[in-house]
Formats: structure tokens, C-alpha cells, sequence
């Protein structure tokens, strides 16, 4: 069982290692043409709402909800009967994402005022932000869709397609700021072109591969609904929140840094895409490949191969995200100033987004562990249990904002989404174990305390090694890169050193 699942972790992280390395050049080219002024303000908005309705509902609620209830058709049911719950999920998705599509065309302006009100003092931020927004807003009609077919091929063992998927996003966003943004008037709107363009081809680009498994949708909508398709609405209405509390907390963030200093959105967006590294990489690619797994484990009941799934897990974050987490804080500013110091973006702004990364990465740990510890309970179909713990994490974070965004700024809205996630992970994991299917195994403080030391000597070395800030900001592009290679290949080798060292052995997490 963990060597398939340690292949299609595998998979995963290595497509998605892929994105995400375009997704480093998508955003350093964005940076050098379009720096942090208004008009990357005004993008980031507009693509960050459909993008966080994106997470919201296709990759987190629906998806969370879905895969559990196809698990239990495909492993209880006839595939006739599988095949008709696809066609009325498809269905039903796509009548909701049309209205869905209309009503955030016709009510941009709306939505501006809701989620960065503080545009509304800059007139040519807030038409600018309006007009992409309508543009870019089609794409979750798009990506909704393509979040569907990649939870039917996920429920079957074909994750590399999803996985792969995410790549046309930052190949048509390339294309857009370096060869379509000289066709514009205003060169900023070639990215939400290249937004809307690339929902329609990673759609598109999943449909062969549901037809080779013989389960494209032909989508069925009618009143009422089809049993599934109502367990899964069912199921959907508590994970609204219990999923996707984090980016509810990051749309906070963007909300009241609209108030703040201009520049503050896209520092605290280049920050979260620096943390978003480490969790697609790894923390996505594990929750992706332990939900179909652990709900077929409870469809068939195993409850002692359910905890042990989950152990096994566990270790696997703690493992990565410990020298990931620390990593991050010590190498903030060199990572900020080799990836985006040219161009618009310059000294100061890698100065601001190192603060922001810093505060964030207090929660990385946090972030990974929600996403397996609330898989956990959506593969038993429970989702009011996240739910409720989500909107106190909610009202956390809201509090926690309030109160340090005057004394630290950006920095401390980060800082908030990071102590509210962790949070967050606590009462997920308190609830686990007081509901009984999920109890740690023998060996985890021994575990942790290698960990620990291992944590702590690489931190020595890149306290010790890596140059000052002075020199990050004045080295060349190549001599910055070198470097920042040097240190984290050195940082890495000494943390896994430190581990054989201390005892830990890879067939212990194997």
C-alpha cells in the first residue's frame, strides 16, 4: 500500500514541482514588467477573487466533497451507475457555474467593494480592477470543471494529468506579459486575458483522458436532484468553510491591506506564493493522494489501516515541513531578492516581502497539517466538524488581524493567517483523536526530538553561512542564484545528515 502511495506522491510532487517552478519565472517576469505599482495591484485582485472562489468551491468544498461520494459508488456500485453520478454532478456543476459566471460579470464593481474596498480612494486602481475583473472572472466557470475531471481522474489512480495540469496556466501567463502585453493599450490586461485563456485549455486538455477511462460526462441537470449529487450538496455546505478557511483568511489579508501602503497586496502576494512552494510541492500533492485512499478505507470500514494512513502521513510533514518552515524564515530575503530584484521590483519591495514570508511561514506546518488532518474527516463524509472548527480559526484570524496590522503592517495580517491556521491544525487534530478513529503510534516523541536536532544544526550552518542582507541586494542575478542554491543544497544535506545521525532510518518512514 505505501510504496503505490509513495509513487503517486511522486508523481504528483514532480508535476506539480514543475508548475511551480513556472510559476517562479510567471511571477518574476510579472514582477520585472509590471513591478508592485497599480497596475499589478488591480491584476492581482482580479485574479485573486475568481481565483479564491476557484479554491473555494471546485478544489476545496466540491472536491472534498465529491471524491468521498464517487469512492463509495466506484467501490459499493455498477459502473453504469458511477458513470450516471458523473453526468449528474456534470450537470448540476455546470448550471450553477454558468449563473455563477453572469452574476460576477454583471456585479465586478461589487465585488471590488467587498473584497479591496480600499480601492475605491484610487478611481484608476478601481476601473482598472473592474475591467480585468470581468475578464478574468469566467475562469472559474473553466477551472471548476477541470477541478471536476481531476477528482474523477484522482478517484481512478490518474493523478498525473491533473497534476500536469496547472503548467498552461503559467505558460499562458508568460506569454501574455512577455509577447501579448505590447498589443495592449494597457499592457496589465494581456494577464487577465491570459487568465481566461488558460481556464479554457486546462479544461480542455482533460477531456481525453476521462474519455480513455470512458466516463466523459454528458452532464444531466433535473428536479430534484440525483440522490448523490444531494449527499454531495449536503456535504459541500459545512466544507465551504472547513476547507478553505486559509484562503478565506489570505482574501482578508488582500481586503485590509487595501488600506495599507501601495505595494502591500503584492507583497503579501509574492510572499504566499513562496510558501505556496513547499505546500503545493508537497502538502497538495499528499492531501490529493491520501483523500481517495483514505476514503475508500472507509467505505470498506478498515479502521486500523485508516490510522495507520494517517500516521503514516503525519510523519511525512513533520519530516518535510520542519526544515521547509525554517528554511524560509532564514532564507527570506535572499530567496525574495535572487527570484524577483530586477526590473519595477526593487530593493525595498524584496525588503517588505521577506517580512511577510517570515510571518507566514510560522504557519507552514499549520497549512500542511489542515489539509491531511481535514481529509481525514471528509473521507468519512464528515464535514461539519472542520466546518465548525473553521469559523473559529475565521474569527481568529479577523481578531488577530486587527489587532497587528498597526504595529507590524502587512507583515501582521501575515502573521495573523499564520497563528489562526495553527489554530486551525490543533483542534483538527484534538477532534481526531477524541472521535476514536485516529490514534498516534508508539515512538513519535523519539520521532520528534530527532527532528528537532536536526532542525537545529541546519539552522546553525545557515545562521553562520549565508552572506548579509547588504550583499543579496547588491550581487549580481547569477552570483545571487549560485548562492541561494549553495545554501539551501547545503542547509538540506546537513538537516537529512543530521537524521541518519540521529537514528532515523528511511525505512522507518517508508
Amino acid at each position: 500500500m505505501r510504496s503505490r502511495l509513495l509513487k503517486a506522491l511522486g508523481t504528483v510532487s514532480g508535476l506539480t514541482f514543475l508548475s511551480r517552478i513556472l510559476g517562479f519565472v510567471r511571477d518574476m517576469v510579472i514582477a520585472h514588467s509590471f513591478g508592485a505599482g497599480t497596475g499589478a495591484d488591480a491584476f492581482l485582485v482580479a485574479f485573486k477573487i475568481p481565483n479564491f472562489m476557484r479554491r473555494l468551491f471546485a478544489e476545496g468544498a466540491f472536491a472534498q466533497a465529491f471524491v468521498p461520494v464517487l469512492s463509495e459508488y466506484k467501490t459499493q456500485r455498477e459502473p453504469l451507475e458511477v458513470q450516471d453520478l458523473i453526468n449528474h454532478v456534470a450537470g448540476t456543476l455546470g448550471a450553477v457555474l454558468s449563473m455563477l459566471t453572469v452574476l460576477g460579470i454583471l456585479a465586478a464593481p461589487l465585488l471590488l467593494m467587498l473584497f479591496a474596498p480600499g480601492f475605491l480612494a484610487d478611481e484608476e486602481k478601481f476601473a482598472l480592477s473592474s475591467e480585468m475583473l470581468r475578464i478574468t472572472f469566467p475562469y472559474i466557470f473553466f477551472i471548476s470543471l477541470t477541478a471536476f475531471a481531476g477528482a474523477i481522474l484522482n478517484a481512478y489512480g490518474r493523478f498525473a494529468v491533473p497534476a500536469f495540469t496547472p503548467v498552461l496556466l503559467n505558460i499562458c501567463l508568460i506569454s501574455a506579459a512577455l509577447w501579448w502585453a505590447p498589443h495592449f493599450d494597457q499592457p496589465i490586461l494581456s494577464l487577465a486575458w491570459g487568465v481566461l485563456i488558460a481556464g479554457l485549455a486546462q479544461f480542455l486538455f482533460q477531456l481525453p483522458f476521462l474519455a480513455r477511462l470512458h466516463l466523459l460526462p454528458r452532464p444531466i441537470f433535473r428536479r430534484p436532484p440525483h440522490e448523490g449529487v444531494r449527499r454531495i450538496l449536503k456535504l459541500m455546505l459545512p466544507a465551504l468553510f472547513a476547507v478553505s478557511v486559509t484562503q478565506i483568511s489570505l482574501l482578508i489579508d488582500t481586503l485590509m491591506a487595501s488600506f495599507l501602503a501601495t505595494g502591500s497586496i503584492a507583497w503579501l502576494y509574492y510572499s504566499d506564493r513562496m510558501l505556496e512552494f513547499p505546500i503545493g510541492v508537497f502538502g497538495v500533492a499528499l492531501a490529493t493522494v491520501m483523500l481517495p485512499k483514505l476514503s475508500r478505507l472507509a467505505a470498506q470500514k478498515e479502521h486500523q489501516a485508516y490510522s495507520d494512513t494517517l500516521n503514516w502521513s503525519l510523519r511525512w510533514v513533520f519530516v518535510i515541513g520542519l526544515p521547509c518552515t525554517l528554511g524560509l524564515m532564514l532564507l527570506a530575503e535572499p530567496i525574495m531578492a535572487t527570484l524577483f530584484q530586477r526590473g519595477e521590483f526593487n530593493a525595498a519591495d524584496v525588503h517588505m516581502s521577506a517580512r511577510s514570508l517570515i510571518a507566514y511561514s510560522v504557519g507552514l506546518m499549520a497549512f500542511v497539517l489542515i489539509k491531511i488532518l481535514a481529509a481525514g474527516f471528509f473521507a468519512r463524509q464528515n464535514t461539519k466538524t472542520p466546518m465548525r472548527i473553521a469559523v473559529v480559526a475565521m474569527l481568529t484570524n479577523i481578531v488577530l488581524n486587527l489587532a497587528l496590522i498597526i504595529p507590524l503592517a502587512h507583515a501582521g495580517l501575515a502573521l495573523a493567517t499564520a497563528l489562526s491556521a495553527s489554530l486551525n491544525a490543533s483542534l483538527l487534530y484534538l477532534y481526531l483523536r477524541r472521535e476514536a478513529v485516529f490514534a498516534l503510534q508508539p515512538g513519535w516523541g523519539v520521532f520528534l526530538a530527532r527532528l528537532v536536532f536536526a532542525a537545529l544544526l541546519m539552522s546553525l550552518l545557515l545562521s553562520w553561512g549565508v552572506p548579509v542582507t547588504e550583499w543579496w541586494m547588491n550581487a549580481g542575478e547569477w552570483q545571487r542564484a549560485g548562492q541561494l542554491l549553495l545554501w539551501i543544497s547545503s542547509g538540506g544535506a546537513m538537516y537529512f545528515a543530521a537524521l541518519w545521525l540521529a537514528g532515523l532510518r528511511p525505512k522507518m518512514l517508508f
